[in-house]
């Protein structure tokens, strides 16, 4: 009996085409229905066209939207797995989000392309159909959002984007793919051994992503001290260090009750409360500064916009980024 899959389009280029000026825009809402004949030979698969938005116009709203459209559509209706269509500048981020907050026990995938539908090459046709083999597949249950592209399987928590055109972009760094599409079969390698989850209502806390730079001046950064936000996420150089003229402001902000959650700007490793100078991260683990436990900059922003409906304690936050 085929498994029941839900096909969610939200846009992106595997939805656009080329135009006579070679500029790529955004097709017809039925675009990805032209693949369905394609799929249903490994599926029961249901289209719902849900967006049609290139991912820069993306929000974590748009994304908390599609988390609740997902939830009630298996209110409705019995799925046995889900993909997700996207476009490929946010897909890490609205696979991270749903790995965090959606509460459908099932194979959920996230998918796209590199190259626009008419194009010599078009990867989306291939990454959908096996994107709906892997959601249709038994052994992708338990594995959390997984992203589906160019015959790989990548965890959502660890894949990125990696290259601006080719087709083999999205990367786990450090942990690599989870599991690669054959002909025949699907095969994992290995799984996440955590997951998370969280309960939560909205996604509309206001959290800056600042990225350190030799030389930075304070006043780029003290504008914040005059914004209403909710977090600030910090992209510190190596190990978890950074410029000790803007200290004194984050420890403004700190004071102010912002709580501050820093990544690294290497895609590889964590950061570690190891060097102990001025701007150091010993002392801003000292300070009271939250240090992530390996996400990127873009994801420990989602992660504190979902935990902050959790706590807004410093060292409960911390906690949870120790996760």
């Amino acid at each position: 009996m085929s498994k029941k899959i839900l096909v969610v389009n939200t846009g992106g280029t595997i939805a656009m085409s080329v135009d006579d000026s070679e500029g790529v825009k955004p097709l017809d809402d039925q675009a990805v229905n032209k693949i369905l004949p394609f799929l249903e030979k490994h599926a029961d698969v249901t289209m719902k066209n849900l967006l049609n938005l290139p991912s820069p116009h993306m929000t974590p709203a748009i994304m908390n939207q599609l988390r609740l459209d997902i939830e009630e559509a298996f209110q409705h209706d019995h799925y046995d797995g889900i993909v997700i269509t996207h476009g490929t500048d946010t897909l890490e981020e609205t696979a991270y989000f749903l790995d965090l907050t959606l509460s459908v026990n099932v194979p959920i995938v996230v998918t796209g392309a590199m190259r626009s539908s008419n194009e010599l090459g078009a990867d989306g046709p291939v990454n959908l159909i096996s994107s709906v083999r892997v959601a249709a597949d038994s052994d992708s249950l338990n594995k959390g959002v997984i992203v589906v592209f160019n015959d790989e399987i990548h965890a959502a928590r660890h894949v990125t984007k990696t290259h601006t055109s080719n087709v083999a972009t999205f990367q786990s760094p450090q942990y690599g793919p989870i599991g690669t599409i054959a002909k025949k079969s699907v095969q994992y390698h290995h799984a996440p051994l955590d997951r998370e989850h969280y309960a939560i209502t909205h996604a509309d806390a206001n959290v800056p992503l600042i990225k350190a730079v030799a030389g930075m001046d304070p006043a780029w950064l003290q504008f914040l001290l005059e914004q209403k936000i909710d977090g600030l996420v910090v992209e510190a150089f190596g190990l978890g260090n950074l410029p000790p003229a803007i200290i004194p402001t984050l420890q403004q902000l700190l004071d102010k009750g912002v709580p501050i959650v820093l990544v690294s700007r290497c895609y590889n490793g964590q950061v570690q409360d190891i060097y102990d100078y001025e701007g150091g991260g010993r002392k801003l683990k000292e300070m009271g500064i939250i240090f992530s436990n390996g996400l990127n900059g873009q994801k420990a922003r989602l992660k504190l916009i979902v935990t902050l409906q959790k706590t807004r304690t410093f060292k409960e936050l911390q906690q949870l980024f120790d996760h």
